[in-house]
């Protein structure tokens, strides 16, 4: 949220820190590191790490991010490292990850040594939230949350669990989901081929083996499923957690062992035992048919385990601890009782018997989970942190846009044009191209991939007929879809083509023999003088011819400032018949794109300051802003019926090309009248891409470069096709 201009800044974490073995130690390496990219050169990061040696030596080497360790059960420590921490100049906030067992005293009440001895903000991250605490753990726990300055929990239940059981105050209880890594979703063929499971059907569990992880549970279940599908292989993946060995050796997995021994399911159940790097862990999960959570705790606040595995996009069966009861919905997987092998057996048979549904799961689970990527998590912290450190007070709320990435847009174009949809992130050349989205992908082209734009180019002369006018659909034959180009209105596609070579002919960007074709093109075009009903295609031509007269463009026989003044006074025209005190607009309804009429009416001011231009202007985009935002937050007009005037506004269908219709409009307007509420309304409209919308979804996937299709009652439609990730990118441009 914030650009750091003090690159001495640096955040202090205090937790357990790999190469320990323990899952808070992973997640504060992952937390660490999508924080140092997030805020990266201005705020760096420092470890105080956790020990449990009660000899006084350390007993891991760690990284130099390292800067000091605490023993676990040194008391005087915890004082000690607050203090050095005070001194330390670059230090600006403490970000505590906090677990029972890895701080000492009653409860970890040492840990409240540090936090009275520590000058400088702290935010407690709180993984495990227990229900029904005794005495001495709710009052540390109080204790512990009065300290800290903020706090911090992984889910609705822990949040809740802290305002109604520990009386922690709600306003300084903020949720911040477990962080998931960013993978492309896929199918899990291709790993298992890669892994040598062939056409096997992979069930996994994952994390440090100990008891009360409910193996032996889903071991018992497996006789009856290998019956049916004899071909299933449970990957049992993970060391034993380190205390467990300390304590007891490898006795619970050799009883496990046993067990499978006696059941005759050696070629069914494998175990590793081993301490997996992430990049080998994510290849398992990926080929993971169905994902297993067996814990046994009912009250277990989160699993890092079962966010990584619906993140990957896999099925979930898993026991209903917290977590599982708010995350395990029937959409991506089954909730099963504790301590029964039988609702076990019973979950995997349904779920295998039916692979369409099963695929359907996995690819609801990758979508709703977008939202908890790391990358999201650092901007979540980060506002978070914002709000306690004078450290932050400079940062720029643009330093929560992505970096613009250009793969997809590469992925979707081939040698003849951008094909226009997508089955999830691969191209559907079955669906063919259009005029419209070659149009859009131009417009990028020419300010961020210029060897795209001949491509682009070309496509738009292939679709000019001989009288000027262009066609908008092609086969994935490359083929005219005479059908298509008859049946459906044109005028939207001619007047953004257009728009789009007159931003090729203002581009500094473009070579010289690229304006050239570009005005050979337009100028044919304009000369066909094709007249719209369309008010976005003539929004469109306006914009066309404003920005060529600005550049001086001049074509025989055509005046193309009559043009322009014609189509805004038009415009003018709509609004004065239609408007009334209550719809301040130009139709009786808000459709699709509707930011571009108003924005169309500042660009003709730009060239004719006719004040009447910029007050409709002003007037309707201020009605589209009150119309489009609810509680702060950007909701487009649902393509599923609209907006008609006196009936109701309907909230789904929304589509990337409203938010960016929208942008580009505010962008405008604050460029015109350097009203900061317009530059304010533009970075939120931005948000909705990462997951500031109706649904709390991320729209904009940061691991093709890709956006989703739309939001939509049920969620957020996967397909990343052209129009949506071109609406992303210009909107993006809009962005230096």
């Amino acid at each position: 949220m914030f650009f750091f201009r003090k690159p001495k800044t640096k955040v202090v974490y205090l937790s357990t820190f790999p190469p320990r073995e323990c899952g808070i130690a992973t997640f504060t390496e992952d937390l660490v590191n999508a924080m140092d990219d997030f805020l990266s050169p201005s705020v760096g990061s420092k470890i105080v790490a956790m020990e449990p040696d009660e000899k006084g030596k350390t007993a891991h080497r760690y990284p130099s991010k390292v800067f000091l360790t605490i023993l676990q059960n040194d008391k005087e420590a915890y004082i000690k490292a607050a203090q050095k921490i005070n001194r330390d100049k670059e230090a600006s906030l403490v970000s505590i990850q906090h677990e029972f067992g890895i701080f000492g005293g009653e409860y970890g009440a040492y840990l409240l040594d540090f936090l009275k001895a520590v000058e400088i903000p702290v935010v407690i991250t709180f993984h495990t939230v227990l229900p029904r605490p005794d005495e001495l753990m709710k009052e540390t726990v109080v204790k512990i949350s009065e300290e800290a300055s903020s706090v911090v929990v992984m889910t609705e239940s822990s949040k809740k669990i802290l305002i109604d059981e520990y009386g922690i105050l709600e306003e300084k209880v903020s949720i911040v989901p477990h962080g998931i890594h960013a993978v492309e979703y896929s199918l899990p063929s291709d790993a298992k081929k890669s892994l040598g499971f062939g056409e096997h059907l992979i069930v996994t569990t994952f994390g440090l083996l100990s008891r009360g992880k409910g193996i032996e549970y889903v071991i018992e279940a497996l006789p009856d499923v290998v019956k049916k599908f004899p071909s299933l292989i449970y990957l049992v993946l993970g060391a034993t957690h380190p205390v467990v060995v300390r304590q007891e050796g490898e006795i619970y997995r050799q009883s496990l062992e046993a067990r499978v021994k006696a059941l005759g399911l050696e070629k069914n159940i494998l175990f590793y035992n081993k301490y997996f790097p992430l990049h080998e862990l994510l290849e398992f999960l990926k080929a993971t048919d169905i994902y297993i959570a067996p814990p046994q705790n009912p009250n277990q606040a989160v699993s890092g385990t079962l966010s990584y595995a619906l993140g990957t996009g896999r099925p979930v069966i898993s026991t209903a601890f917290k977590q599982a009861q708010e995350y395990i919905t029937p959409d991506v997987g089954t909730l099963v009782g504790f301590g029964s092998s039988e609702s076990f057996t019973h979950a995997l048979n349904d779920m295998l018997r039916d692979q369409t549904r099963l695929l359907a799961l996995g690819k609801n689970a990758y979508f709703k989970t977008r939202h908890s990527t790391w990358q999201n998590v650092a901007i979540e912290y980060s506002k978070i942190f914002s709000a306690l450190s004078p450290a932050f007070a400079a940062v720029s709320d643009e330093k929560m846009i992505p970096p613009r990435k250009l793969d997809h847009l590469f992925t979707l174009t081939d040698d003849f044009g951008i094909i226009q949809f997508a089955n999830l992130n691969e191209p559907d050349i079955s669906s063919g191209y259009t005029l419209d989205d070659n149009a859009r992908a131009l417009m990028v082209a020419i300010e961020a991939a210029p060897k795209l734009v001949p491509i682009y180019l070309d496509f738009i002369e292939k679709c000019q007929t001989e009288e000027g006018i262009f066609v908008n659909y092609v086969h994935g034959d490359r083929t005219l879809d005479l059908d298509m180009n008859k049946k459906t209105n044109l005028e939207d596609a001619n007047g953004r083509a257009m728009f789009a070579l007159a931003t090729v002919i203002a581009s500094g960007n473009a070579s010289r023999e690229h304006r050239l074709k570009a005005a050979r093109l337009l100028d044919a075009s304009i000369r066909a003088k094709k007249r719209y009903q369309s008010p976005r295609a003539n929004a469109f031509k306006i914009k066309c011819f404003a920005e060529l007269i600005k550049r001086k463009h001049r074509i025989e026989g055509v005046d193309l400032k009559e043009e322009m003044i014609a189509l805004a006074d038009n415009l003018v025209s709509l609004y004065d018949r239609t408007h009334s005190k209550e719809w301040q607009w130009f139709e009786d309804a808000l459709t699709y794109s509707n930011a571009v009429l108003p924005e169309a009416l500042l660009s003709a001011y730009e060239v004719v300051p006719s004040r009447k231009y910029v007050e409709v202007a002003e007037i309707t985009l201020n009605f589209l802003i009150i119309k489009s935002f609810i509680h702060g937050i950007y909701v487009p007009i649902g393509q599923e019926g609209w907006y008609r005037k006196g009936g109701p506004r309907n909230l789904f269908d929304q589509q990337p090309e409203d938010a960016t219709a929208m942008i580009l409009a505010l962008d405008k307007a604050f460029e015109m009248t350097k009203k900061k509420n317009y530059e304010v309304l533009k970075l939120k409209t931005f948000g909705w891409f990462l997951g500031e919308n109706i649904l709390k979804q991320v729209v904009y996937d940061r691991t093709t470069g890709g956006c989703f299709d739309g939001v939509r009652n049920s969620g957020v439609n996967l397909n990343q096709g052209a129009e949506s990730t071109l609406s992303y990118l210009i909107a993006r441009m809009t962005f230096k």
